[in-house]
C-alpha cells in the first residue's frame, strides 16, 4: 500500500494547510493508502512525499490543495 507523509512547520502556521491537503488526499484515494501521516517541522517547511518520492515543496511551488491532490494521483 501507499504512504502520503506531510511535514509542515507549525511555526509558520501552516497547520491548516496540511490538515486540508490530508483530508483533500483521503477524500479522494482513502482505500488505496495505507496511512497519511502529518509531522511538524520549522524553518518554514512544507512538502508532501508519496512512498517518500517528493510531490510537492513549497520552496519550489505555489501552494495549492487541488494541484497537489493532481500530483499525488499520478504517483498511485
Amino acid at each position: 500500500m501507499t504512504t502520503l507523509h506531510i511535514e509542515y512547520c507549525h511555526p509558520c502556521g501552516y497547520l491548516k494547510r496540511a490538515v486540508a491537503v490530508q483530508e483533500a488526499v483521503l477524500r479522494q484515494f482513502g482505500t488505496e493508502l495505507e496511512s497519511a501521516t502529518l509531522t511538524v517541522g520549522d524553518h518554514g517547511v512544507f512538502a508532501v512525499r508519496v512512498d517518500g518520492q517528493p510531490v510537492f515543496d513549497i520552496a519550489d511551488d505555489e501552494f495549492d490543495v487541488d494541484d497537489i491532490v493532481r500530483r499525488v494521483r499520478k504517483q498511485l
